[in-house]
């Protein structure tokens, strides 16, 4: 990233530090940044960042989750589905889901240039996501942590959220 582009972050960052809420992709249009970007232009302790080649150990965690939301926001649709991670493997280029869930299908695992941790408040409430950004810096999916019937988070899953976290984090500022 150029001077030029890192002063130009500056007042995403600022922005960010007042209010790290909102909806990600929204703010990254009104600042003309990719959603990764925002992610990153996020207070430190709101977001871990690690390489996409960790994209096999994470989906491997999430099978053991239970069921998660997972979402995929583009310009035209944010669709939401409730299920288990289900088990993968690769093949003829894609990480392909296996199994019994209404999630399923076939993802160009190559193409993740990033994980994100998120842990922030989003309207209002805390959250606990993790987002799996392309090379271009949008994210390719997300994984929410699940709420009760009383809109908290599932502690059990915030318990692994962390755990994955802080070990694939800590790896990867150990490198």
């Amino acid at each position: 990233m150029s001077a030029t582009e890192a002063s130009g972050l500056v007042p995403l960052a600022e922005r960010l530090a007042r209010s790290p809420d909102g909806i990600l992709e929204r703010i990254a249009a009104e600042y003309g940044v990719s959603t990764r970007d925002v992610v990153s232009a996020l207070p430190a302790e709101f977001r871990t960042l690690v390489g996409g080649d960790r994209f096999d150990d994470v989906m491997t965690d999430l099978q053991e989750w239970g069921e998660v939301l997972f979402i995929v926001h583009t310009s035209d649709i944010v669709l939401e589905c409730v299920g288990r991670i289900p088990p993968g493997s690769v093949g003829h280029g894609f990480y392909n889901l296996h199994g019994d869930s209404p999630i399923g299908g076939h993802i160009r695992y190559e193409g993740c240039d990033a994980i994100a941790f998120v842990s922030r408040p989003f309207m209002g409430r805390a959250s606990c996501s993790v987002q799996f950004f392309n090379k271009a810096g949008e994210a390719m999916f997300k994984v929410f942590v699940r709420r009760d019937a009383a809109r908290n988070l599932l502690p059990g899953q915030i318990a692994k959220f962390e755990a994955l976290r802080e070990r694939l984090g800590s790896a990867a500022a150990a490198a």
